[in-house]
């Protein structure tokens, strides 16, 4: 076996166990695939410098995958997933691969990122479940056809976590998970953050830490969830989230 096999090997293999699962041949294949993608578009398009090694397989895929551990354990479930900025593919495409019968849909507002999405979910046999939509957070919120209607929704790398909140919340249905994910993680950034849901009728409803192997630091997710239905006025117009954030 070449050294490249090797490594690649290794990493794969640290990450599944930090997972606690083990991708099937099929589902490893297409990471690869995924892998291969992203190298060849970030050739004339700079999508992501963390496509080699252990950047993609711990900095990318584990880091994805990490926080929905618990979910990982129930292939079956049919759940519906929004990813909010999914820029190159993390964490959505890492889900879709991962979770055979969920349904995906990709949020970005770069439209050369969306085409990228496109186009590998077609490559590696995604397309079917996984839907790619080109559009900011705060209209895509107040789509009837989106509003109210995931079990997940999730922002990776995106805002501060009052930021991202609202929007989250809007595209969650009556018993939906809003997962945040963070490095740092402070009590001060708890406390704007449940002020923040408090105006838009949720709440946080646990937060848990994660150590990434390999060094690549900690994660902290803050998973929130709907209380009563979000209120109409949130998320309020694009950019205002950002220019004027709950919580303070």
């Amino acid at each position: 076996m070449s050294t490249d096999k090797k490594n690649k090997k290794g990493n794969h293999f640290m990450i599944w166990n930090e997972l606690k699962w083990v991708p099937s041949e099929k589902q490893l294949a297409q990471f690869i695939q995924l892998q291969e993608l992203l190298k060849e578009w970030n050739k004339k398009s700079n999508l992501t410098r963390l496509v080699d090694g252990d950047d993609f397989w711990t900095a990318q895929v584990c880091d994805s995958l990490l926080p929905l551990n618990e979910e990982l354990q129930h292939p079956e479930l049919s759940n519906k997933y929004i990813d909010i900025g999914s820029g190159c593919g993390f964490p959505g495409i890492a889900i879709a691969i991962a979770m055979p019968n969920a349904k995906i849909t990709l949020l970005d507002s770069s439209s050369k990122k969306t085409t990228f999405l496109k186009e590998v979910s077609k490559e590696i046999g995604l397309n079917s479940r996984v839907t790619v939509i080109t559009e900011r957070a705060e209209t895509a919120g107040r789509d009837p056809i989106l509003r109210s209607n995931f079990d997940y929704a999730i922002a990776r790398a995106v805002a501060s976590a009052n930021v991202v909140a609202e929007y989250l919340v809007p595209f969650l249905n009556s018993t939906g998970q809003g997962l945040i994910f963070k490095g740092g993680w402070s009590e001060t950034e708890q406390q704007v953050l449940k002020k923040a849901l408090t105006e838009m009728n949720a709440e946080i409803h646990r937060t848990h830490k994660f150590v990434l192997p390999n060094n690549r630091g900690i994660r902290n997710i803050i998973r929130i969830c709907s209380v009563h239905k979000c209120p109409n006025q949130y998320p309020r117009s694009v950019g205002k989230p950002k220019k004027q954030p709950l919580g303070y």
